[in-house]
């Protein structure tokens, strides 16, 4: 790499050693081959202020502080009750506030104009995720000829959810002003490609890269994982069963999502339930783990995904539970990551069944955590981005109840050998498609866009259209 890295993205690492496999993918890239880490410093304030420099472990760090109106408008109004809801399938639930957009592209206006004089022609800069899709225009508007990539690591929007976004003439330009723009399933990816189809100036090119207007831009699937090695070990640090205090005949069934409701985590309750309903005496006795810790507090839409939560888990406990046997445990805090570990491998059934996710890590870290001698089971959405590396799994669909409550007794009736043999498969996948494998191939296309861009321009010249 011949210039710097600059990595952009919403926090930066803090408190600590980084946790977090994207945050440690990144840090450890950074420390590498050194370069500078920019994103917001989580603090308000009342006036906007430069970006300043903070501790940085082998590289540099710079932080901007949002004032109120920012966090309102950018952070809360914008990215995450216009763009999460909108890229997560539920336009229904977009919140339309006076205003917010305005707030938001200032934002990204304004890191640009304080980046702009930061970076050199040969830098790459690494965007990450939908705080800043505007941010690469802006970067243009300031003069910016460097590459620049952006990663989404949510679901990208179909064509149809984009009707309902106010600002849709201006998502095209948006995408097209990066270089490179990475995707986690190649289901997004076709998503992507159909949005730029159905556009007046929009082509693609013999080498599969896309023309909008007067922009070359690339567009493809980089599925993030995990370090599946070091998640493995860390789960045989304690006694998963011992923690929660389980009985030798009772069986684990465990769900571990930030409180959102793109998680699908009412409907998983219900079919929980619909699996106690019609549980019989001689079925495995289990208990369902939830941890949700929350998130976004202040936005409607989540507090009321935590009220459903709350009802269902009380009706349920109230009908099914016997002295000794909690069937729901719902912990709506964060647990500490090693102990996640551990009890994910005390697990029999990972449940993940989300309705709409770019990814889902929780399913990687599920298998990584498992006892290949004796390993659970992994059910998981067909609308969680890992499905499509992780077909071994249970695969089912999360608006369907019933097949979810029967897949939760086939899961914890499987025999063993099946559950070895799924096991294997995913295992593999988790640890060859680690999150350094996942840094290392994003960079290297990135690296790679001047030098194809310049022989897709040559071979337009011999071969104009």
């Amino acid at each position: 790499m011949s210039g710097r890295l600059i990595v952009v993205s919403n926090r930066v690492p803090s408190d600590g050693p980084p946790s977090g496999g994207l945050v440690v993918a990144l840090h450890e890239t950074l420390q590498a081959e050194g370069g500078l880490w920019i994103g917001t410093s989580g603090e308000t304030v009342e006036s906007p202020g430069p970006l300043r420099d903070i501790d940085g472990d082998g590289y540099k760090m710079k932080v901007f502080d949002l004032t109120n109106d920012e966090y309102e408008g950018y952070y809360l109004s914008y990215a995450n009750s216009v763009l999460w809801p909108l890229c997560h399938r539920r336009s229904d639930l977009i919140s339309l506030s006076a205003g917010s957009f305005d707030v938001y592209d200032g934002v990204n206006k304004r890191l640009a104009e304080m980046i702009a004089p930061l970076v050199e022609p040969d830098d790459l800069v690494w965007v990450h995720d939908y705080h800043f899709m505007p941010l690469a225009a802006h970067l243009r508007e300031q003069g910016v000829k460097a590459t620049i990539g952006y990663f989404h690591h949510i679901p990208f929007p179909t064509t149809h959810d984009l009707g309902a976004l106010p600002e849709r003439k201006h998502f095209p330009d948006w995408i097209a002003a990066f270089d490179l723009v990475g995707l986690q399933t190649q289901n997004d990816v076709s998503t992507a490609l159909e949005l730029y189809r159905g556009l007046n100036g929009a082509e693609m090119a013999h080498d599969g890269s896309l023309y909008y207007h007067d922009r070359r831009f690339e567009v493809h699937s980089f599925p993030i994982g995990i370090d599946g090695h070091a998640f493995h070990a860390s789960a045989k640090d304690q006694d998963g069963r011992a923690l929660l205090n389980l009985s030798p005949q009772e069986q684990l069934v465990i769900g571990v999502d930030r409180l959102d409701y793109s998680k699908g985590l009412g409907n998983r309750f219900r079919a929980f339930a619909r699996y106690l309903e019609t549980r019989k005496d001689d079925e495995p006795k289990a208990a369902l783990l939830q941890i949700a810790p929350p998130t976004r507090e202040e936005v409607q839409a989540y507090q009321e995904v935590r009220e459903e939560l709350e009802l269902i888990a009380g009706r349920e406990n109230g009908i099914h539970s016997e002295l000794g046997w909690t069937p729901i445990r719902y912990i709506h805090r964060a647990i500490p990551r090693d102990q996640l570990a551990s009890l994910y491998r005390a697990a029999t059934v990972g449940l993940v069944t989300p309705v709409a996710d770019g990814m889902n890590l929780v399913a990687k870290e599920y298998v990584a955590a498992q006892d290949a001698e004796d390993p659970g089971v992994l059910i998981l959405s067909a609308f969680a981005g890992a499905a499509e590396q992780m077909e071994a799994a249970l695969i089912v669909n999360p608006y369907d109840i019933e097949e979810m409550a029967g897949a939760i007794r086939q899961a914890l009736s499987m025999p063993l050998k099946e559950r070895q043999d799924r096991h294997k498969w995913l295992f593999k996948g988790v640890i060859e498609d680690d999150v350094a494998n996942w840094t290392q191939s994003y960079l290297k296309t990135l690296q790679g866009i001047p030098a194809r861009a310049a022989a897709q321009a040559e071979r337009m010249s011999l071969y104009p259209a």
